[in-house]
């Protein structure tokens, strides 16, 4: 008989589960007991990556293999010490989102279903300006997560010359996420610049590895350097949050010298807290340094002045951005006879 209750302490607050033994990923037998637990016992490291952040939850009520959607704005009825914070959405609207203000509220999350967290890159004291550089290394179709390491590697070197510290982790599938702490002094428009001249640096040093295609037609196989999750109201999956499929693998960090040997399979809710008691969180330190951008800012007028690299086109879904080329699919472009 399933129990009706249950509570998960996590760091000084007790947080109500109801239907404890439901089952959130069949194929791996973790319930939502299981799940509250694993976020309780990483509790401190979870909450590092998401601390005052606005986050999306990726919302399955009745588990893997039913029903979901995006939750991005806060429902009502919340208990009064989950905190929302109001964000700027592309289309100019605003509205609160969940705002992690404390560990408690993670395991708050899946009592409501959550799957998968995503964080902006925002703190509620400036919803604005990014604190935090994404690179998200996305493997195209014949390639797979040992390209995603190499172009992760070529990446990090990219990053030691402009004296930058990347963090690195898994994505919970084949890719990979670099994460640098950067000053909150720039929009979300001048750190997508900033992504895209890196990205384009890449592909120039690794042409046969990286791409910045944005249309798939054009990547071939080679790892995509997806700028685009630099965009407002993008957001990467959380450092230790799981992925909505069928193994529930955790997106993990792990340390530089660590990344040949590791597979994304080796990270669930059951392998984790054990590897993170014996070995700490390969980011305790993310926090400790914010870097300039203002490097990757003029690599980018340079491409512009030097090559004739502007802006690359946005996500179908945003309005149209100033000096953002037409978002029309090559190949089309050229039966219509239109440049693109």
């Amino acid at each position: 008989m399933s129990s009706k209750e249950a509570h998960v302490d996590v760091a000084g607050r007790s947080v109500r589960i109801s239907s404890p033994d439901k089952v959130y990923y069949p194929d791996s037998d973790i319930t939502k007991l299981d799940l509250a637990g694993y976020y309780a016992a990483v509790a401190d490291s979870v909450f590092r990556a998401l601390a005052d952040r606005p986050v999306a939850l990726n919302r399955f009520p009745d588990g893997l293999g039913g029903s979901s959607f995006y939750m991005k704005h806060a429902p009502k009825g919340l208990p009064d010490w989950v905190q929302t914070v109001r964000v700027t959405f592309p289309s100019g609207r605003t509205g609160d989102e969940i705002c992690v203000t404390e560990p408690a509220t993670v395991v708050w999350a899946v009592q409501m279903g959550a799957l998968e967290l995503h964080p902006w890159p925002v703190r509620r004291s400036d919803t604005d300006h990014p604190d935090e550089l994404r690179v998200d290394l996305d493997p195209q179709p014949g390639t797979g997560f040992a390209q995603a390491v190499e172009a992760a590697h070529e990446a990090k070197a990219l990053f030691d010359e402009l004296g930058m510290t990347p963090y690195v982790k898994t994505t919970g599938g084949r890719g990979l996420h670099l994460l640098v702490r950067i000053e909150p002094r720039w929009s979300f428009i001048e750190a997508r610049r900033a992504v895209i001249a890196f990205a384009r640096e890449l592909e120039r040093r690794r042409p046969d590895l990286v791409t910045t295609s944005w249309w798939k037609e054009e990547r071939g196989e080679r790892v995509f350097v997806d700028f685009n999750q630099m965009a407002r109201d993008r957001m990467l999956a959380a450092a230790y949050s799981t992925r909505a499929r069928p193994r529930a693998l955790v997106s993990m960090p792990v340390r530089w010298p660590e990344l040949p040997d590791i597979e994304p399979e080796d990270f669930t809710p059951r392998t984790v807290p054990p590897l993170l008691t014996k070995n700490g969180d390969a980011h305790a330190d993310i926090d400790q340094t914010a870097f300039t951008l203002d490097a990757l800012l003029e690599a980018a007028a340079r491409d512009e002045r030097d090559h004739g690299l502007g802006d690359m086109p946005y996500p179908p879904d945003f309005p149209k951005m100033p000096g953002e080329p037409k978002r029309v699919q090559p190949s089309k472009a050229r039966n219509s006879g239109k440049p693109s």
